[in-house]
């Protein structure tokens, strides 16, 4: 039993901890609390009294759940009288109809995500528009607010099982996206809860040995120490920093501002809460990765020290492994719920960079041929209508005696096959293609030391609550 007492550890952050002060950062939910989560919400018509067999046995996995979260990446506004498209925008301008708000809430959603890379995809407005659809809907949301203090406080649900808190952030995002605090004379600036990431590129000793030569090379070179253990290589807007690994790829450093920030907002929300929900929006190392980036576990495992009770990445768009830390869910990426290609208007700056023309295409061709081209891999371009994206899992976590108790995994596919209009809308996955997704999770999940088992197309990971607490 994990105790509920006075804590005197050291704060992840450097800092005493305060819980023995103001309460502890055990989880005070009654017996039978469940949360079900699923990942990114790409969705831009309402589904629910639609055409769409098979939607309604996903959303019974809804019922009689305290908390359905998932990841909103989209604008909800009427664009005819609110925002416009932005100069910064997350790869494609994300919309939906006024609609979607009471569609999100009859379908059973409660608490959503805001921090992606979409937050400001239609600016300050359209961000603000989304706010209040949201909340005219009744739903929870944070990670998007006027200032920072605003997008990274936590945001609160009453269930009758316990309050529930939600602190949400994201790794990936455009930089003018960054909300920030009054400074000065200077007012604060509108926009999302950030977690930047210092990239580097790892590369073998040889490489960089390489590189070095490569750099003293250049004109207007300045010799560092000897013993500097990476190279940076100027450029025009920046530098591309390389460092020595075993094999080559990412590595990421997050700015410990904004982790002290991130970590300070988690710990109110708990002091203020019975259960609370870390959320990150990170496609890093990229969407190409099955495997997370190379800070998360670390960082994931603080949050949950700080007094997070589950987190959950999104941005991926592809199923990733689960862990359990100290009793507590980490999944590090569900894949997503909804996959609407339905982005209506796209924007003119869209046109240009596909190659199309406003005067002569649709934006149905557009976007089109955006899911076409996809993302970069060490393969080539992964197009976003692989079948990986189109696909991923319903997760019910349920707590028994303030321990989880079981995770349930119901995979689901998002009928890649239908026609442009209808596509990207969940069903249960048909018995090959569930039990694919979840062998995928399964020996995804090996290296963190999780079992699934698996039986009649659901994965379950099963925990005791008398069990000891695994780290």
């Amino acid at each position: 039993m994990e105790d509920n007492g006075p804590h005197n550890d050291t704060h992840p952050t450097g800092h005493a901890d305060r819980f023995d002060e103001v309460g502890s950062i055990a989880t005070s939910v009654a017996d039978g609390f469940t949360i079900a989560a699923v990942g990114d919400l790409l969705y831009g018509r309402p589904v629910k009294n639609g055409y769409y067999p098979g939607l309604d046995e996903v959303l019974k996995i809804f019922d009689a759940k305290d908390v359905v979260f998932g990841n909103l990446e989209t604008n909800i506004l009427d664009v005819e009288s609110k925002g416009c498209p932005q100069a910064e925008y997350g790869g494609a301008y994300l919309i939906s109809v006024p609609e979607v708000g009471p569609d999100l809430r009859e379908m059973g959603f409660n608490m959503v995500s805001r921090a992606n890379n979409h937050t400001l995809d239609w600016g300050v407005e359209g961000m603000r528009e989304t706010s209040r659809a949201l909340n005219r809907s009744g739903i929870v949301h944070a990670g998007a607010g006027d200032n920072l203090a605003q997008a990274g406080a936590a945001r609160f649900l009453e269930t009758p099982r316990g309050r529930v808190a939600l602190v949400s952030f994201a790794a990936t995002f455009e930089p003018m996206a960054r909300a920030c605090d009054p400074a000065g004379e200077a007012p604060g600036r509108p926009g999302l809860n950030p977690l930047r990431l210092a990239k580097s590129i790892v590369v073998t000793p040889e490489m960089l040995e390489n590189l070095r030569c490569v750099r003293e090379a250049l004109p207007w070179y300045a010799p560092p120490p000897k013993e500097a253990s990476h190279v940076a290589i100027q450029w025009p807007f920046g530098e591309v920093v390389f460092k020595a690994g075993e094999k080559p790829g990412y590595s990421f450093e997050p700015n410990a501002r904004d982790v002290d920030n991130i970590f300070r907002n988690v710990r109110q929300g708990k002091q203020f809460s019975d259960f609370c929900v870390a959320t990150n929006h990170g496609h890093e190392p990229g969407e190409f990765s099955r495997e997370p980036a190379d800070f998360e576990q670390a960082f994931a495992r603080k949050l949950i020290d700080a007094g997070a009770d589950v987190y959950i990445n999104h941005g991926p768009h592809h199923v990733r492994g689960i862990e359990i830390y100290k009793g507590r869910p980490i999944f590090y990426a569900l894949g997503n719920f909804f996959n609407q290609d339905l982005r209506s208007p796209v924007g003119a700056d869209m046109f240009d960079a596909h190659g199309k023309d406003p005067r002569i295409d649709t934006d149905a061709e557009v976007s089109a041929h955006e899911m076409a081209v996809g993302y970069p891999s060490a393969e080539g371009f992964i197009p976003l209508r692989d079948a990986e994206f189109y696909e991923g899992v319903v997760s019910v976590s349920r707590f028994e005696e303030n321990q989880l108790a079981e995770i349930r995994l119901y995979p689901i596919e998002l009928r890649r096959t239908a026609r442009f209009a209808n596509r990207g809308v969940p069903r249960l996955a048909p018995s090959p293609q569930a039990q694919a997704i979840l062998r995928r999770i399964q020996e995804l999940s090996k290296p963190f030391g999780t079992a699934i088992e698996i039986h009649n197309c659901v994965g379950t990971i099963r925990l005791q609550p008398s069990s000891p607490r695994r780290s």
